[in-house]
């Protein structure tokens, strides 16, 4: 078993949230996308440690899961802007 898999010890040591850990994370926003046959989530959280940015990816109920904390977020934003125009271009160039 591996520490991101559920068991029936969960529902024994935390009772009144069966198949969920713990968690003192607070939901800010959350938005979700639909790209071909991925579903992406978007959530903004916070816990005692801070913001952070949660991305989602769903592919046919398999999850992979990145966690930006805040101060990253700007810097994420400007990469991805960068690889947008760099796609745009791209795609001009084929049309």
């Amino acid at each position: 078993m591996t520490s991101r898999e559920y068991s029936a010890y969960d529902d024994h040591h935390y009772p009144g949230r069966p198949g969920k850990y713990p968690s003192n994370e607070d939901i800010i926003n959350s938005a979700t996308i639909q790209v071909e046959r991925k579903t992406f989530i978007f959530t903004l959280k916070k816990n005692p440690r801070g913001r952070f940015l949660r991305i989602t990816e769903d592919v046919g109920g398999r999850r992979d899961t990145i966690i930006l904390p805040a101060p990253g977020i700007a810097q994420f934003r400007q990469v991805l802007d960068d690889m947008l125009q760099l796609e745009a271009e791209l795609t001009d160039d084929n049309t």
